[in-house]
């Protein structure tokens, strides 16, 4: 860990967001590593997710879907900052936290994730890279409808077949079975207010130290989708995971942890 000032050793805060379907728990092999070095880690559940209380399809926007992480990084005492890690779907959570509290954030991992555009809606990145896929790709995913019946929002909840051969490839079989015992049917939010009308500015958002970790082996979201939206984001430092499917946390979580220390370090 970093050496502060007087020889003593920094502790840095690490507040770990999950992607879509998944919780708190996907983190815990990660979590593990950075606790063990001397951090600490904050893994949470976005609304309706992982251990939290309701359904996933009855939160009611973006906004509440989000607020655990709002709510966290609020709370932290004035002067400190913490190192936000959002995964895939979250990455759309980290921005708008970064949006709302660029003093409090250290710096913000998109970990192969949907990273916002600056001057951009929230949902552009997300839209933009879901145009073109055919509906076989998403295999045995489960599709629904919530919400007003005149505007009716999508809802998604992986399939079992899907996690392995796009989500998965690469984890442990362990981490698979885990995983399709846990995951949750989530909103997509793509009528969502703040989804569709906030825009990110270059003042707040673009001022956040942001790094991108690219999973190199990634199935769902392929390297040069990743990289892509990395173009969208100038000055955006870029990090390839080779042998990381979707999940870097299962698949090269050793790694990955070790990435987040040393780029936090730095």
């Amino acid at each position: 860990m970093e050496m502060a000032e007087g020889g003593k050793i920094r502790q840095h805060h690490f507040v770990l967001i999950h992607g879509v379907c998944h919780g708190a728990w996907c983190w815990y092999r990660v979590a593990t590593v950075l606790e063990t070095a001397g951090h600490r880690v904050t893994a949470l559940d976005m609304a309706g997710c992982g251990a939290s209380p309701g359904h996933g399809e009855d939160v009611e926007s973006f906004e509440e879907y989000c607020r655990p992480l709002l709510d966290t990084v609020a709370a932290l005492p004035e002067g400190e900052k913490a190192v936000l890690v959002g995964h895939s779907f979250g990455g759309q959570c980290l921005a708008l936290a970064m949006e709302r509290f660029p003093e409090k954030v250290a710096m913000a991992v998109f970990v192969t994730a949907t990273m916002p555009v600056p001057g951009k809606p929230m949902s552009f990145a997300f839209k933009q890279l879901s145009q073109g896929r055919a509906p076989d790709f998403y295999m045995d995913c489960t599709m629904g409808t919530t919400g007003d019946p005149q505007n009716p929002d999508k809802t998604f909840l992986f399939g079992p077949k899907y996690m392995a051969r796009r989500v998965y490839q690469l984890s442990p079989p362990e981490d698979l079975t885990l995983a399709t015992s846990m995951v949750r049917p989530s909103r997509r939010f793509l009528n969502d207010e703040t989804m569709n009308g906030a825009i990110l500015t270059t003042e707040r958002y673009g001022a956040v130290r942001r790094v991108y970790i690219v999973a190199e082996d990634d199935e769902l979201k392929p390297a040069e989708m990743q990289r892509l939206m990395v173009s969208w984001n100038p000055g955006t430092q870029v990090i390839g995971l080779k042998g990381a499917d979707h999940m870097p946390m299962f698949s090269t979580p050793r790694e990955l942890s070790e990435l987040l220390i040393e780029i936090s370090n730095k």
